[in-house]
């Protein structure tokens, strides 16, 4: 979701907000293709909170490199403190009862 939600603001700079609207539909599209059976098949051991931590963890490990090597941003030490963060979510969410 990553490169629909933030590439047209690189690659479709200069087209009208429809076509990169379009373009990121369609990038979405082949995503979520992928990511509703991965939660079907990851709610049957995982509860709800559980899948959505999860996922954003998978978000932040994806959106650094993408926001520094592609987008071209700098590093900042900001992500370091949202990846602590949410470890912490993690550890909470994971731990027993």
């Amino acid at each position: 979701m990553t490169f629909a939600w933030y590439a047209h603001l690189r690659e479709l700079s200069t087209k009208p907000w429809f076509i990169a609207a379009l373009v990121s539909w369609g990038i979405a599209l082949f995503e979520y293709l992928l990511q509703v059976p991965a939660n079907r098949i990851g709610y049957q051991e995982l509860n709800l909170g559980q899948l959505k931590i999860l996922q954003e963890v998978l978000t932040l490990t994806v959106f650094v490199p993408f926001a520094v090597f592609y987008m071209k941003e700098p590093l900042k030490l900001d992500y370091l403190w949202a990846g602590l963060c949410l470890l912490g979510a993690v550890y909470f969410i994971f731990r027993g009862e």
